[in-house]
């Protein structure tokens, strides 16, 4: 054996520590850069093989978790093995007393790494020791930190889907949301349910930011996907704020404080998920709350102010079509 399997151990011990660290630890860095290939690479690729079929997207997020950790523990258990095979004479058979063989030496990474105990091989010296003691260490330190970030990505899935179907029983489009709001005379109750949703989509923020992968947890159904979700409170808010008079909507500060929310949810994405669609979308109907006797302010109005939304509204486009889906029209979508 040579010195360039120990330094060849090193490096990618090196790697998939930092990697693994930024990802489960580093909550404003998002995924370390091994990971954040890795989730591109297997949503491009299942896009690929699935196409629009949600029932195929489905199984992006799972996939990227059970891939992302597979791919972690290999490269520390490849790593370790690299550093034993680093000298001769590292291990000793306490069996049969022969040579060492590359089995061997991932054989007994891999028990040292996993604490099965005592194998058929023990290491030479007080320093090779020490680093067994390392492996050890490490299997302990990094499988808990795996495990224990899995299980927060579930939680935050869960909650994102949450607050996807809470928006989604008040309206799938932007003007039924405002539509089913009014109570005949007002908007009544309407502004504690934006500041739920407010707190709700800070939390999605947020985890957006730490668990980067939620982007590819796929939802069958389009009332649970965030994405569209987001985009039907944008619409409501936008209707709101340009479309109703002013004595008749909730309070400014309100819906100023949900479009933020909405706005930063969007910069936590953009660039890295989403790009700013080539056209914006379908621009919500008046006609609509019209029906429902809602007070409304002119059509030129409403068209005026939608025109200096263009970026934002083509930036929540492209959030839509990042997730393989149609802009919200219709329950069909």
């Amino acid at each position: 054996m040579t010195s360039g399997y120990f330094v060849l151990g090193v490096l990618l011990l090196i790697g998939i520590v930092v990697d693994l660290l930024w990802t489960t630890l580093w909550v404003e860095g998002g995924a370390g850069p091994l990971t954040s290939r890795l989730m591109a690479v297997t949503w491009q690729t299942v896009r690929w093989v699935g196409g629009e079929n949600s029932q195929v997207l489905t199984l992006t997020g799972p996939l990227i978790l059970t891939v992302g950790f597979t791919v972690w523990i290999s490269l520390l258990w490849a790593g370790w093995t690299l550093v034993f095979a680093g000298a001769e004479n590292i291990l000793i058979d306490t069996i049969d007393g022969g040579s060492i063989s590359w089995v061997e030496r991932i054989y007994f990474t891999g028990y040292a790494m996993f604490t099965l105990g005592n194998g058929d091989f023990a290491p030479r010296g007080g320093v090779w020791q020490i680093a067994t003691v390392l492996v050890t260490g490490s299997g302990m330190l990094f499988i808990t930190l795996g495990v224990t970030y899995i299980l927060s990505v579930l939680e935050a899935v869960t909650q994102k889907r949450s607050f996807a179907t809470g928006i989604s029983g008040l309206g799938i489009q932007g003007d039924e949301f405002v539509r089913n709001a009014w109570d005949g005379q007002e908007f009544q109750g309407l502004d504690i349910l934006l500041n739920t949703y407010v707190t709700q989509l800070n939390t999605l923020t947020s985890n957006h930011k730490a668990y980067p992968i939620l982007h590819y947890f796929h939802s069958e159904q389009p009332e649970q996907a965030p994405v569209t979700s987001i985009a039907v409170l944008d619409d409501a808010l936008t209707i709101l704020e340009f479309g109703i008079p002013a004595q008749e909507r909730p309070s400014d500060a309100i819906i100023e404080n949900a479009r933020s929310s909405v706005e930063s949810y969007l910069e936590a994405l953009h660039g890295t998920f989403i790009e700013p669609a080539n056209h914006a979308p379908p621009p919500p109907a008046l006609e609509v709350i019209r029906d429902a006797d809602i007070p409304t302010n002119s059509d030129d109005e409403f068209t005026s102010a939608l025109g200096d939304l263009e970026k934002r509204r083509r930036t929540m486009l492209g959030l839509v079509e990042s997730d393989a889906r149609q802009w919200p029209t219709s329950r069909d979508t």
